[in-house]
């Protein structure tokens, strides 16, 4: 989390939004053998939880049920150059959307990962367009093998420390060139979070 409260926040649902938007993500924690990370696809619960699933050989797999993790989403970043400020006198930086999530980890049992996958394949194959694949047709014995493959997890978020850092330490007329110099940069959805801001 940034040490500047300027981009901080406390809407709940813009981090859920991000969560669902992104939908994936690095889990942090600690384990006998030190500091490990694993990168996975996450799924925020109606009630904030925060679920995923690690391959059952994973580093952080036979570590996490019970333990404290920290969940990292990272939004959109881009370099800000310091040609779009009025003062030229500066440095440059970089904007950035992350939210970090850190609480109890507990493992699902299989109910609760069998549904977690559903969710999830229904959720991204729906963005796909088209006649979406349905987990209905793998074999059981895929998915009979997938099970002894992967390992669920949900997160109770005890804490939650989001950054937003859209140059909102500039007045509105640079932000506007910053989200334009962003757009032609290729950042166009940085771009878009900066003119959130704006006005």
């Amino acid at each position: 989390m940034h040490p500047n409260p300027l981009y901080r926040s406390d809407d709940t649902a813009a981090d859920a939004a991000l969560v669902g938007q992104i939908g994936f993500g690095m889990v942090f924690a600690a384990t006998p053998d030190g500091p490990r990370v694993a990168h996975t696809p996450l799924l925020m619960t109606e009630g904030g939880a925060v679920q995923f699933h690690l391959a059952r050989n994973n580093a952080l797999a036979r570590h996490l049920d019970g333990a404290t993790a920290l969940i990292v989403v990272n939004g959109p970043d881009a370099y800000v150059s310091a040609r779009w400020y009025d003062d030229r006198n500066t440095v440059p930086t970089w904007d950035y959307v992350t939210l970090e999530l850190e609480g109890p980890v507990r493992r699902m049992d299989d109910d609760g990962l069998e549904a977690f996958l559903h969710a999830a394949i229904a959720k991204h194959e729906t963005r796909l367009g088209g006649e979406p694949w349905r987990a209905e047709e793998s074999s059981e014995a895929m998915w009979a093998g997938l099970f002894r493959g992967i390992v669920g997890f949900e997160l109770t978020v005890a804490a939650r420390r989001p950054t937003y850092k859209l140059s909102q330490n500039k007045p509105p007329e640079t932000r506007a060139r910053i989200a334009d110099g962003l757009t032609e940069a290729g950042s166009p959805a940085l771009a878009d979070w900066v003119r959130s801001v704006a006005g």
